[in-house]
């Protein structure tokens, strides 16, 4: 199961890559807006790899931070491309909900968990 989601996470992140320094004829347009279309795929981007490297949360999420200012940057070399401290902010801050987002939901799914297994224990007799 973490193979596949490990696997969809850096497919994300590969269409991510290109979606910014692709042609922009090629990029994929929505209703959403430049800011909406930007925090879908990285809320996206950020829950993938949050449920994808759980156990190193904190550490993935700081790299990510970090790789998408390197992302925005390399805009200045992409043509047809513009580096903006918004989209950055708008990136990075998204991703950070992405990976609360998968903290929630691991969160979640140990509460249930752990009470389905107090549950199916039955009474004591």
């Amino acid at each position: 199961m973490f193979i596949f989601v490990r696997f969809f996470a850096w497919l994300l992140a590969a269409a991510v890559t290109f979606a910014t320094l692709g042609p922009p004829g090629l990029r994929p347009h929505s209703d959403l807006g430049q800011d909406g279309e930007h925090a879908l795929a990285f809320i996206l981007v950020g829950l993938a790899f949050g449920l994808a490297y759980r156990n190193h949360r904190w550490a993935v999420a700081a790299i990510a931070v970090v790789l998408i200012g390197v992302l925005e940057l390399m805009q200045f070399w992409a043509p047809g491309r513009h580096a903006r401290l918004e989209d950055f902010l708008v990136d990075a801050g998204t991703a950070c909900i992405g990976f609360a987002l998968a903290a929630v939901a691991d969160w979640i799914v140990t509460r249930l968990r752990a009470s389905s297994t107090v549950t199916s224990e039955g009474p004591a007799e």
